[in-house]
């Protein structure tokens, strides 16, 4: 599908696009969504929470692990960003729009990005399609209709991740999926966010909340990273070299984003796919893009001009966010 988003006269850039989406959301919405959560257990004794959004989850304390209301309408799961949840402005616009056409949406939230810290010493990365793929696998079991999935930043590369690893088993699970403003470069994208404006505007804000976190970690699990070391970082380089990588079976913060990647694996997935990359993307660069010839012949690139990092703003001032999960479920209802 062609999408040729182009942002308001009145927002130019990718960095107030970026900004402006993310930090102007509340006056650019109705009244929020209603979520209902649930916890799931997971096979290593730990626990994800699970956001439903109303009025299709379960009307009683979903807590407790009732099963929410089925139906055949489609389940869209939405995978969050770094340091993202339910109550980030994508998943924000996304339940709005998944309302009005009746599907039903969860959103679940890597670990430790709930609210609740997780109790085991892992957290989450940019490449876990592992734990993708268990959360997918659950949805379907449980889910009559047609499942989808949309990953945004983080969570795009980990899901495209997950179908390149996968292949054809992917369409066992979910009938589809699309990625926004995905880093499927980490190491691009790491350097990028790492230098310059970017480290002052974007590190900093990811750091001032990924650090306190690590150190929560730290307080369940003493002589995990060396606290003095986790103090003085100032890139998300030198966060996931101490924290990141070592936590989760990488040798260092190189050879994390290096096989955490979904990028060299494009070339594998066998479903249907839409992949959203902004040439203005401040967090991604236009060169590190993948061409069609990257990718297999099932995954359509959609490379707008606009948009920066999930900031895809619309219409007159002070305009609406619309516009991208329109777009997105518009694609996914012509794959199911």
């Amino acid at each position: 599908m062609t999408w040729s988003y182009r942002a308001p006269w009145w927002l130019p850039g990718g960095n107030l696009q970026t900004i402006y989406a993310a930090k102007g959301f509340r006056r650019l919405t109705d009244a929020a969504p209603v979520w209902q959560r649930q916890r799931w257990e997971t096979p290593d004794n730990d626990f994800i929470d699970v956001d439903w959004l109303r009025p299709f989850a379960a009307a009683g304390d979903i807590r407790k692990n009732e099963i929410y209301t089925n139906t055949r309408n489609p389940l869209l799961a939405l995978f969050h960003g770094l340091e993202g949840s339910s109550a980030s402005h994508y998943a924000i616009a996304f339940a709005h729009e998944v309302r009005k056409i009746g599907w039903q949406m969860a959103v679940p939230h890597f670990r430790g990005c709930s609210g609740d810290m997780n109790r085991t010493p892992r957290a989450y990365h940019s490449g876990d399609y592992q734990e993708i793929d268990w959360i997918l696998k659950r949805f379907q079991s449980m889910h009559e209709g047609p499942v989808v999935a949309v990953g945004i930043s983080l969570g795009g590369n980990a899901l495209m991740k997950w179908a390149g690893e996968v292949k054809t088993a992917a369409h066992k699970t979910v009938n589809a999926i699309a990625s926004v403003c995905a880093p499927l470069d980490l190491t691009a994208s790491g350097h990028a966010i790492d230098s310059g404006f970017n480290r002052i505007a974007y590190a900093k804000m990811f750091l001032d909340s990924m650090k306190p976190r690590a150190m929560a970690k730290l307080a369940q699990f003493p002589n995990l990273f060396d606290a003095q070391a986790m103090q003085s970082v100032t890139t998300l380089f030198e966060f996931d070299d101490i924290f990141t990588a070592p936590l989760h079976g990488f040798e260092n913060a190189t050879d994390y984003w290096r096989r955490a990647s979904a990028k060299p694996v494009l070339g594998d997935i066998a479903l249907p796919a839409w992949v959203i990359n902004p040439q203005n993307d401040p967090f991604v660069p236009q060169s590190c893009l993948p061409n069609q010839d990257e990718v297999a012949p099932c995954v359509e690139l959609c490379q707008p001009k606009d948009g920066g990092h999930v900031g895809f703003t619309s219409g007159a001032f002070p305009g609406t966010l619309q516009a991208l999960p329109q777009a997105v479920l518009q694609w996914f209802g012509g794959k199911i």
